[in-house]
């Protein structure tokens, strides 16, 4: 990742905490969408979408060849994801995990 040196005044954790709670403060997937917009050039936010398509293909257990023909994404970009999935932070589970309790409760929803 590309670092530069940054003013003193503004460690680079004060400046990514303050990125977390901006994204935070969105209240709609239309607001999140226009603020990604706004801070990613194309390039970054089809990466950035690249990598969410691959969750739900990996946590279900298929092939990175078959990941790559249903999304067309590229298998460095499908093993990066995976090793982030199985040795990262947490995040790209906790945000799926998230995600499958909203879309069960749309379904359950549209059912009643």
């Amino acid at each position: 990742m590309k670092r530069r040196s940054l003013d003193p005044e503004t460690p680079a954790e004060s400046a990514e905490q303050s990125l977390c709670e901006a994204l935070l403060s969105m209240k709609s997937a239309d607001e999140m969408s226009a603020f990604l917009s706004d801070l990613c050039t194309p390039a970054e936010l089809e990466v950035l979408v690249d990598r969410w398509r691959v969750v739900p293909h990996l946590l279900e257990g298929r092939s990175y060849r078959e990941i790559h023909e249903r999304t067309a994404v590229s298998i460095t970009t499908i093993g990066r994801v995976a090793r982030y999935l199985n040795q990262g932070s947490g995040g790209y589970l906790a945000a799926a995990a998230r995600a499958a309790r909203r879309q069960s409760l749309a379904e359950k929803r549209a059912g009643a």
